[in-house]
This record gives C-alpha cells, structure tokens and sequence, in this order.
C-alpha cells in the first residue's frame, strides 16, 4: 500500500492533538497560573501537570505499558535520562514516574504560548548555542538537586527524526550525576516516534496506540569523577540503544 495513502488520516490526527492540546491547555491554565505564583505549590502544579498528561494520552488515543527494572524510591533524587523521539516522550515521562522531577528543555520553549509558563520559575531552559547559556542551566539543575528534586533530561538534546535511531548524547547529564553524585536512571521510549514525530506537517509517523516505556535500573556514580564522563554517557546510551533494538 502507497506510504501517500496514510497522509490524510496524518494530518488528521495532528490537527485533532493539536486541538485537543491547546484546548485542555486553555482549561487549566488559570489553575496552573495560580499555583505557579508560590513555590511552595509546585508539588501541585506537578500533580495536576501528572492529570493533564493522562488526558492528553486518553484525548490522542495513546495507551502506554511501563516497566520498571527495579522498583524507585519516591523519596530520592534521580536524573532521568530518556531518549527522545516524540512529542509523547514529555508528555508520558509525567504519566510513568511517581518522583517529582524538574523538566530541562531547549531554550525554544519559551517561545510556544501558554506552555512557556512552565519555563519562567518551575522547569529549566536550556540555551546551547552559548557556553554561558549552558552553564547557567547546569547550575540551576544542581540547585535543584541540592534541594531534592529529580531531574529530566534528554540527552540528544532534541527530537530525532531519525528514529528509533538514537542522536549523539550531549555531556550535561553526566557531568552534573557525577558532580552531585546523583543516580543515573534511563528511560527508553520504545515506539513513541509512531504516535507523533517531529516532523514536516505531512511528513512522519502519528497517530493513536500503544507506546512502551521502560524504567531502567538507577546506575549509581558514587566515586566517578570527570574523567569517567564518557564511560557513563557511553554507558546510559548503551542501555537504551539495546531496549530500542529489542523492539525493532
């Protein structure tokens, strides 16, 4: 069957999600607006941010099946390090993961209307076009450790359009895990690249079904130091690069 004859239903399904996004958006955003406004309500707006993703999962049709290597302590701090292929890979990272995490993302984000919101106090932009744009992300991060809190990061830095295909890993994961002596945990978004990809508007794959997410095992990096970056950066990717495989 000509790959054309599934374009229509493509763009279909992307104007819907679009639709149904920016709508929910609109419905809770005076409620996010307010809890924003105090930092001792950000548990909340992470609660509420954990139910909006479920509705966006539910309103595009995107079941997920998580597996969990080992069982996390809710109490810990992790850096979560996931490949990224999809829009969903956000959106489910909230759906699967009970710790309250900290989001880090491209700086671009600012940009986008309403969602900007999460990126003034909550989450951490991050602008890797500048040594000094980077680094204020970096310290920021390791505040927010310091204070408890897990983080989030997509080590390819942006979504690949090559996916399942993994892009190179960049190094601020692994400098700031061993700099805190944080865990490592990875996360492999095993076909979220089917449900909605980065792509041309009539170009890439979209549409509703089932997405598996596996939680790896937390790698510790208690006595690494600088000059063991590589190994773990090359470490973490093995991981998800072997579970992508596995679901080729």
């Amino acid at each position: 069957m000509s790959k054309y004859f599934f374009i229509p239903f493509v763009v279909i399904y992307k104007i819907w999600f679009l639709l149904y996004f920016v709508g929910t958006m609109i419905l809770l955003y005076p409620f996010f607006r307010i809890l924003l406004s105090r930092k001792k309500w950000f548990p909340l707006v992470f609660k509420l941010k954990k139910f909006w993703a479920q509705l966006l999962c539910i309103g595009g049709g995107v079941m997920f099946e998580a597996t969990y290597e080992v069982a996390l302590d809710t109490n810990k701090k992790y850096i979560f390090c996931c490949n990224h292929s999809s829009y969903f890979d956000i959106i489910l990272s909230y759906c699967v993961l009970e710790n309250y995490f900290v989001f880090m993302g491209k700086k671009e984000l600012e940009k986008v209307p309403l969602f900007n919101i999460f990126f003034k106090e909550m989450n951490i932009l991050v602008d890797r076009k500048t040594n000094m744009g980077s680094h204020k992300a970096f310290l920021r991060a390791g505040v927010e450790l310091d204070a408890g809190n897990s983080i989030i990061i997509f080590p390819e830095g942006t979504i690949s359009r090559e996916a399942p295909k993994l892009r190179p890993f960049k190094n601020g994961a692994f400098r700031l895990a061993i700099d805190k002596q944080v865990e490592i945990v990875p996360i492999t978004f095993t076909n979220a690249w089917k449900r909605l990809q980065d792509m041309p508007f009539l170009q890439g794959k979209a549409g509703p079904g089932k997405v598996g997410v596996f939680v790896h095992a937390p790698i510790s990096t208690v006595g690494l130091t600088e000059a063991n970056q590589d190994e773990l950066k090359q470490q973490v990717r093995n991981i998800i690069e072997s579970k992508l495989k596995e679901n080729d």
